[in-house]
């Protein structure tokens, strides 16, 4: 009887741990197709082989379980090694849900309100002026916390050529700053391109926001980071700054010569750098690998939980992956949706808190689920949360710039692969 107690006890434990895991598991197991999810090693196979990229790792995840995990091609145009999942990727603006993520831990804490100024906290943006072809104006109001983490609160971004106001963020070199204070100081001498809550605008916000975690919180942004979001869910490979014993990790990045017609190095992609940066850019600055980031997207998933520690509520979860344009900007205006719909292309999405958020899959064209979250990287990387099929996608690259269509055709067969449809009939 001992003995069978003890076995029994030493099977309870077994199972335990691996119910912890985000382990492996048969598409079949999991209502999807292992020959259709092939098709998506196919795919990114022949984009290698035309040499349109240099490699690609791409994931599946359903239920908590990984059902297709695959790396196809090199790490790069000087680095002919085969590409890995646990090589370090350049995630650019798939840092900013994760700014968002952990802004919300302190909005839970009572930290701050949706409805605060920015400049409670970031009191160096008082006196921000809006800029016209008239010359620079007042603002109606000051910017909201919340018009912050929609892109609505008026920001430029220097990423938009053909505008005064992009032009001078492009010249303020903002990532070149001493730290967040140097930044926001340098912010502050910026004219807005919108009034707050005029439109949606892709801008430097989350690195804003991130100054905002910095304030509220008394810690650097990425110590913030680090103690309360990357240690509690053992993403061990997430950084601004690349430890010099992971640097052979880091993956060279490539840029797509449009003239040329071929791919090509680059060494500072968006000039934002890597090595040595004393900036902690809330917006575009994180490194982590295909695992890492997989344990933040099923922490979403999941309602804010991972392996028994608690990020968020669902409730904030659900609300942050929730469409707040047509509340901030009124029902039926659209401000810059069609500027989303190129940023990510997936088609017609609103905005979340921090993510991109599938409305309504007929009128976007690409078949989906209403409720989907995601969010892009500029060298081509791509998440999405499907939270009606329990599925994680993720793909990883290393192209700025990248013309081609993978993240929709990943999209298509993803879904294709489906065979035990959770949606409801």
């Amino acid at each position: 009887m001992r003995a069978l107690v003890l076995l029994l006890l030493a099977v309870l434990s077994l199972e335990s741990v691996h119910a912890r895991d985000i382990g492996n598991s048969r598409a079949q197991a999991q209502g999807m197709s292992s020959d259709r999810l092939a098709s998506i090693t196919a795919l990114t196979q022949g984009y290698v082989d035309r040499k349109q990229l240099s490699g690609v790792v791409t994931l599946v995840a359903r239920n908590g379980r990984i059902v297709h995990l695959e790396s196809v091609g090199s790490r790069g145009l000087t680095d002919p090694a085969p590409i890995s999942e646990n090589d370090l990727f350049r995630i650019y603006s798939m840092t900013k849900p994760v700014t968002a993520v952990a802004a919300m831990m302190l909005y839970e804490q009572g930290g701050f309100t949706l409805t605060d100024p920015v400049s409670k906290y970031l009191p160096e943006l008082a006196q921000l002026k809006v800029w016209s072809e008239d010359g620079l104006v007042p603002v109606d109001a000051a910017p909201t916390m919340r018009q912050l983490m929609t892109h609505t609160a008026g920001f430029g971004y220097g990423l938009f050529p053909g505008h005064p106001v992009e032009k001078l963020y492009a010249e303020a070199k903002l990532f070149r700053s001493a730290d967040l204070d140097d930044y926001v100081a340098r912010v502050a001498k910026l004219p807005l391109r919108y009034q707050p809550g005029e439109r949606w605008h892709y801008s430097i916000a989350s690195t804003l926001l991130g100054a905002v975690v910095e304030r509220i919180s008394g810690q650097p942004f990425d110590e913030y980071l680090q103690e309360h979001l990357f240690a509690p869910l053992a993403m061990n490979d997430t950084f601004f700054v690349v430890p010099a014993d992971k640097l052979e990790r880091l993956l060279p990045n490539s840029i797509w010569d449009r003239e040329k017609g071929q791919m090509a190095e680059v060494s500072s992609a968006l000039d934002i750098p890597f090595d040595g940066t004393t900036v902690a850019a809330g917006g575009a600055g994180l490194i982590s690998t295909m695992g890492d980031y997989l344990r933040f997207a099923e922490m979403l998933r999941r309602g804010g939980e991972l392996d028994g520690v608690r990020i968020l509520s669902p409730k904030t979860v659900d609300f942050m992956t929730s469409d707040h344009l047509s509340d901030e900007l009124g029902v039926g205006a659209t401000g810059e949706r069609p500027t989303i719909r190129a940023l990510t292309n997936l088609g017609g999405v609103g905005f979340g808190l921090g993510f991109g958020v599938l409305d309504d899959p007929v009128t976007v064209g690409v078949v989906g689920s209403e409720g989907e979250f995601t969010w892009g990287g500029a060298a081509g990387t791509i998440f999405w949360v499907d939270p009606v099929e329990e599925i994680v996608v993720i793909v990883m690259l290393q192209q700025v710039l990248s013309p081609w269509p993978l993240r929709r055709q990943i999209k298509v067969l993803v879904n294709a692969a489906i065979t035990q449809s959770y949606a409801q009939p």
